[in-house]
């Protein structure tokens, strides 16, 4: 296992390599009480593995344990895509706050060398929505998560699970689950073959399609609407835009899984219209890479009309194969 201590340099792509004493992340060493924080407002952009500065939400980290940790996220009120809706902040910030602590604590927990990719097995998120109300002003999150069932192997971190528990202004927010892998390159070179060349990846992917209307998926722009009507009840056909700068915001080699959790999240808001509904649990699993040069099928399954508390299935159906499955449960909107 490599270890980087506070005398080593980082050598970051794109950043300048700095001591982490001198502006850089410390990285944890055996001590578990080191401390992980950044020096700036928010966590470098590398480490999350975004390439627009504003759209990291993590601000900072340290441990509190052997495989435990402290994550800082700050929540904005004028979110490009995960906008306040109903007086209630998007449930999804919780979700993308705990992706961005994937790469982050694999970097400078876990010493995974920028590179690797970290692939999702499976997610699941419940938040109390009176939690979620939005007084006009940023929310300060924290993430209080313990890592298990961890794997190591020759080349480093495997997998790992990690639990959560959120809370905002130190009263509780929400829980959450995942499992995920880690992949070095040439690993997932040879699991993804060619679609591992992001160039060829991209240049084959298809159009995006029409839109279906914001209103009926609990949204306001036609941008940030992720589906597409179809002729059959029940299924939509998934709209992977490569120009929206929140869900696409670097190059990827496969629909992305926040692509996939907004989806199946408009999915259950179509089965709920007119009804004003805020998707306060997810239970998501990722069996394979949906892919951008061919059509996905999103599929919801339930009972109508729902009730609080009633779950939507989702699929995702690609080539005929079902590649992601997701349980929405929606409460009714302030």
């Amino acid at each position: 296992m490599l270890w980087c201590t506070a005398s080593q340099h980082l050598d970051v792509p794109g950043r300048e390599v700095l001591p982490l004493s001198q502006g850089g992340i410390q990285l944890l060493t055996m001590d578990p009480s080191a401390v992980l924080a950044s020096v700036a407002s928010r966590v470098p952009r590398e480490y999350v593995h975004k390439e627009d500065e504003s759209e990291v939400l993590l601000t900072g980290c340290r441990a509190s344990g052997p495989d435990t940790f402290l994550v800082t996220a700050r929540w904005p009120i004028d979110h490009g895509f995960y906008h306040p809706v109903h007086g209630l902040f998007d449930p999804l910030l919780g979700a993308e706050s705990i992706r961005q602590a994937v790469p982050l604590l694999s970097h400078v927990a876990y010493g995974v060398p920028f590179g690797h990719k970290q692939s999702w097995g499976y997610y699941r998120q419940n938040l109390d929505p009176t939690a979620l109300e939005s007084d006009g002003s940023t929310a300060e999150i924290e993430l209080r998560i313990a890592c298990t069932d961890v794997i190591r192997r020759t080349g480093g971190l495997a997998s790992l699970t990690m639990r959560v528990d959120m809370f905002r202004e130190g009263l509780p927010l929400g829980t959450a689950e995942l499992g995920f892998r880690n992949h070095p390159p040439a690993i997932y070179k040879r699991l993804r073959r060619r679609y591992a060349d992001i160039d060829w990846a991209t240049s084959r992917a298809i159009p995006a399609v029409p839109p279906t209307a914001p209103q009926r998926v609990s949204r306001e722009q036609l941008a940030d609407v992720v589906l597409s009507t179809t002729d059959s009840p029940n299924c939509s056909r998934l709209r992977a835009d490569l120009s929206h700068r929140v869900l696409f915001d670097h190059p990827v080699d496969h629909v992305p899984g926040m692509l996939l959790l907004e989806a199946a999240r408009q999915s259950a808001h179509e089965a709920a219209h007119p009804r004003p509904t805020v998707a306060v649990g997810l239970d998501a699993v990722f069996r394979r890479y949906v892919e951008l040069d061919a059509p996905c099928w999103i599929q919801s399954r339930c009972e109508l009309p729902l009730d609080d508390g009633q779950p939507v299935g989702v699929d995702a159906v690609q080539h005929g194969e079902e590649l992601f499955t997701c349980t929405v449960t929606l409460a009714s909107a302030p």
